[in-house]
């Protein structure tokens, strides 16, 4: 098969898992900001149900450091392939278990036990997941269009936030009696759909050169290393400054979970124009994503990723500020310029930019865990935002501020990491010698 031919098939299978990842995690998203506050837990205070429904979320995320030591460990030891296949069918039948969950009313606290148990399982794959495509489609990739394959995976990502979006719009609109006795369950019992074709595009891939390569050459012994404990001693660095920028993540996960509770919960934004302003951003990304992507090819990465960042820290005040006001022209005008436009760029880049710290011998471990520590810190960051805001609509800078200090961690990790686009695919990530067997 050719490179072209076998790049754009990564390529694809790699967008098919980020939707899949996305339409799961984010219909929980939408679904935690609508439903299961009412759902899930004990009747109380509305505010508290809340920031328990986002805690919830956040333990996903808590645990995809953990999956992605272990798919990590499998994808760098056994092939990005085969693990690829299992981080997916363990996402997908999750998310289609929590449509099956009974309620608070009718198991008690046995409810949200079970909920936070289909999160962890959630959290453990997605750890795996994005690390485990951007890996493949970057060693597959032509040295002159490293940003451009792996981008689709990152605008698979929007895809999924699109689809689990217009998959709740409906929902949205329902009463409120018929949405949280059952209308809340078709999204998730929908995703079994995008689970079949993705899995079907995926158990076709052909497994990367670059790591077939890396088999045939690497000595016996140095089989029996956790490609984890390697990685941490051959390239301490790129993990410290991949793990600060990963908190990018923050501006999207904050954005479209806690934006949309402090629109439609907090304030007096209808639900459905949250969602649709949301739709509308993740569209214009997904058509962008790509031509960042291309422009980090050709001038390199932290040119773009840097600029669309800081652009990100001031944007995000007037998308907050419109919210707050209910003025729904800059609602989706900025949430447009926000997710399609300054995020678009770093989102677009860091598939590969971030990959390409790494060596092809621990990359894939390299990357899901540095990943997942950054984005750690964002996963809680709605649970933080609810607590700061306090039911208060006035409070809008600082719900918008939480988001600007986290970029601000993100800004001293770019500074620091090395600008890859014309390295070869071969030296990329050699920063240290590997450790001896003694």
């Amino acid at each position: 098969m050719g490179k072209n031919r076998r790049s754009r098939k990564a390529a694809l299978a790699g967008f098919l898992g980020g939707t899949l990842e996305y339409y799961d995690f984010f219909i929980y998203t939408t679904a935690a900001s609508l439903v299961f506050n009412h759902v899930f837990f004990a009747p109380g205070d509305p505010t508290v149900a809340l920031i328990q429904s986002f805690a919830i979320f956040g333990v996903g995320y808590v645990f995809r450091p953990l999956g992605a030591v272990l798919f990590g460990h499998l994808g760098d030891r056994y092939g990005r392939r085969n693990t690829l296949v299992m981080t997916l069918a363990l996402m997908g039948g999750a998310t289609f278990l929590i449509g099956c969950l009974p309620t608070y009313q009718q198991i008690g606290w046995w409810a949200p036990a079970l909920l936070t148990l289909m999160r962890v399982l959630q959290g453990l794959s997605a750890g795996g997941e994005t690390a485990g495509a951007a890996s493949l489609t970057l060693e597959e990739s032509p040295i002159g269009r490293r940003a451009f394959y792996p981008s689709f995976t990152a605008s698979g990502i929007n895809a999924g936030i699109v689809l689990a979006s217009l998959a709740f719009i409906p929902v949205a609109a329902m009463e409120q009696e018929s949405r949280e006795a059952w209308g809340w369950r078709i999204p998730f019992l929908a995703s079994i759909v995008v689970l079949f074709v993705a899995y079907m595009v995926r158990r076709t891939l052909d497994e990367s050169q670059e790591f077939q390569k890396i088999q045939k050459t690497k000595p016996t012994k140095q089989k029996s290393r956790a490609p984890f404990w390697t990685m941490l001693k051959t390239h301490p660095i790129p993990f410290l400054v991949v793990s600060l920028m990963s908190v990018q993540i923050i501006v999207n996960t904050y954005m479209q979970s806690f934006g949309l509770a402090f629109g439609a919960q907090i304030g007096t934004v209808e639900a459905s124009t949250m969602l649709w302003a949301s739709v509308a951003g993740n569209v214009v990304a997904i058509l962008s994503q790509p031509l960042w992507a291309l422009l980090a090819d050709k001038i390199g990465r932290k040119k773009v990723f840097i600029p669309g960042q800081i652009l990100s820290a001031v944007m995000v005040y007037f998308f907050f500020h419109a919210v707050s006001v209910n003025n729904v022209p800059m609602i989706f005008l900025t949430t447009c310029l926000i997710t399609g436009g300054s995020y678009a760029a770093t989102n677009g880049i860091y598939t590969s930019w971030f990959a390409e710290q790494f060596n092809g011998k621990v990359r894939y471990t390299g990357l899901a865990v540095s990943l997942q520590v950054g984005i750690l810190i964002a996963g809680f960051s709605p649970a933080l935002g609810t607590a700061l805001v306090d039911g208060d609509i006035t409070k809008w800078g600082i719900a918008a501020t939480v988001v600007s200090v986290g970029i601000g961690i993100v800004l001293i990790g770019a500074i620091f990491a090395r600008e890859t686009y014309q390295t070869p695919l071969d030296q990329l990530g050699n920063h240290l010698p590997e450790p001896q067997d003694h």
